[in-house]
């Protein structure tokens, strides 16, 4: 239970992220110290002994179920309010997510606790604990798609200790963290005349790499202008032929005003429509008219949030398809490129399982029953070659990479965060997005419908901001940037290193088992 709420108050809102170096010790010390009955004679000192597989599995996952419900929380909400499911569903549907979630804390437990054995290895067991908490990090992400703030996000801001990112990607960090935490538990396993010094070497060490988060770089310049437009529709808006035309209109003549009284400052290169939860086809003739005159106006090129169509005709006969797209618009208003969301959201852009899940298709009939896009090109403004991803997808670091590698020199992310009301989670996935910048050494754009609309610059920080829930426009600087990073080029690569060690791990627990003493 500590374990669980130290690890929810180190993410976005309560942020404290100081608590992340010691947040898993306290489940180390549990998995490892679990069973009473038996005690060991080791250095003199009677020692209980690390949980059967079953047990480390149990105390992982109430670990994970109860860090789940404090992080993610804001799931309630969105079902009750946008799913259309009554309290009680919804509440059912947020044990069911906590439930599956946990499970990854689970076999990390059952890791942990296979390879300590009953021979009570609890020193192979902390020495293994980082690379097997990575590498069920990267089950969460590469298998289950299930990477809600992983770890070594708590350490976003930490300007200095990010830099281990564009080698490794976020899960350096995770484990430089459970390095950390794995000291720590240490200090409390030990015989009482070493523990002193781990736990100076464990608060030292922690100390200096939390230093970095008050070390700021040198400020980034941009030498580019976006024009970041953000909407602030609302989700629940009723779309009358009026409304529709209405707020068209209204966000036309703001996009335009805006081009027009920035260009004192110089040119805008890029115009951005977020996400938003308007019905903007790219095959109504009205939403086609509207943006390539406003781009015609703004005589810049232009990203629209939209949703793409493909008629019957143009799919082989095989019916219509639908996506989540984001059309690039050229300075002489015409459609150019478009984007497909590749990596839909369960239960909000397509329903998995229909049967099974049945219940929860209100929320999909609110967003839409979407098609997977197929490609994750950049698409070409001109000169500048952009990286644009839509909402979610911005949590899978390996999918992100890949736009910079096929030659992406600035990202753009466009989202819809209002679906999280004023909870935690947009301060969640923008804090996760800050990382994809890191990870790539880009500038990123981040173009929200309700906020936080910002200009990201490649340490992760933002430079550039406009209050949420307002209806305004950024005007957000930015600059193109061609060399790739390790992570960039060899992606999760250390990830899958410490899967192949904690196998290795695993495997020496059978092989060479540890005698009792």
């Amino acid at each position: 239970m500590l374990s669980a709420g130290l690890q929810i108050v180190i993410f976005p809102l309560p942020n404290l992220y100081w608590f992340s170096w010691i947040a898993v010790a306290p489940l180390l010390g549990a998995i490892l110290r679990a069973r009473a009955p038996e005690t060991l004679q080791l250095d003199g000192q009677a020692r209980l002994l690390p949980a059967t597989p079953w047990q480390g599995f149990v105390l992982g996952y109430v670990c994970g179920i109860l860090w789940c419900a404090g992080t993610c929380y804001w799931v309630f909400d969105t079902m009750h309010r946008y799913g259309g499911l009554p309290i009680p569903v919804a509440v059912l549907a947020l044990i069911l997510f906590c439930m599956y979630v946990g499970l990854y804390q689970g076999l990390f437990g059952l890791l942990l606790a296979w390879i300590a054995g009953r021979q009570a290895d609890q020193r192979r067991a902390l020495v293994a604990a980082p690379f097997a908490w990575v590498a069920v990090e990267l089950v969460r992400t590469r298998i289950t798609a299930a990477p809600w703030e992983l770890l070594g996000y708590s350490q976003t801001g930490n300007f200095v200790l990010t830099r281990l990112a564009t080698l490794t990607g976020v899960y350096g960090l995770s484990w430089e963290i459970m390095l950390v935490n794995s000291v720590f538990a240490a200090a409390f396993l030990v015989a009482r005349a070493r523990r002193k010094w781990l736990l100076v070497a464990a608060s030292g060490a922690a100390g200096i790499l939390q230093a970095g988060q008050w070390i700021a770089p040198a400020p980034a310049s941009g030498d580019h202008t976006a024009l970041l437009v953000q909407q602030n529709i609302p989700i629940q808006a009723n779309w009358t032929r009026d409304y529709f035309e209405s707020t068209l209109r209204d966000l036309s003549d703001l996009s335009v005003k805006s081009a027009a009284d920035g260009r004192s400052a110089g040119q805008a290169d890029l115009m951005v429509w977020p996400e938003s939860p308007s019905p903007f086809y790219t095959s109504d003739p009205l939403f086609q008219n509207a943006v390539s005159a406003m781009a015609r106006q703004a005589q810049t090129w232009v990203v629209a949030g939209s949703i793409g169509v493909v008629a019957a005709m143009h799919n082989g006969g095989q019916g219509s398809q639908v996506f989540n797209s984001a059309a690039l618009v050229s300075p002489q208003g015409e459609w150019v490129g478009r984007y497909d969301k590749v990596h839909l959201v369960p239960f909000g852009e397509y329903l998995p399982f229909p049967r099974l899940f049945s219940f929860a298709g209100g929320l999909t009939k609110e967003v839409g029953e979407f098609s997977r896009g197929t490609s994750r090109s950049p698409l070409d403004a001109g000169s500048t070659r952009l990286g644009v991803f839509i909402c979610y997808e911005s949590v899978f670091p390996d999918e992100v990479r890949q736009f910079a590698v096929h030659g992406a020199q600035v990202f753009v992310n466009i989202s819809n965060d209002g679906w999280y009301g004023d909870s935690g989670a947009w301060k969640q996935h923008l804090q996760q997005t800050e990382m994809r910048a890191i990870e790539n050494n880009r500038w990123l754009l981040s173009a929200t419908n309700t906020g936080l609309t910002a200009a990201i610059d490649p340490t992760g920080r933002v430079v550039a901001q406009v209050p949420r829930k307002e209806r305004s426009v950024l005007i957000a600087p930015y600059a193109l940037i061609s060399g790739t990073t390790f992570y960039t080029r060899h992606g999760d690569w250390f990830a899958y290193l410490c899967a192949i060690i904690s196998a290795g791990a695993l495997l020496a627990r059978f092989v060479f088992p540890t005698r009792e003493r």
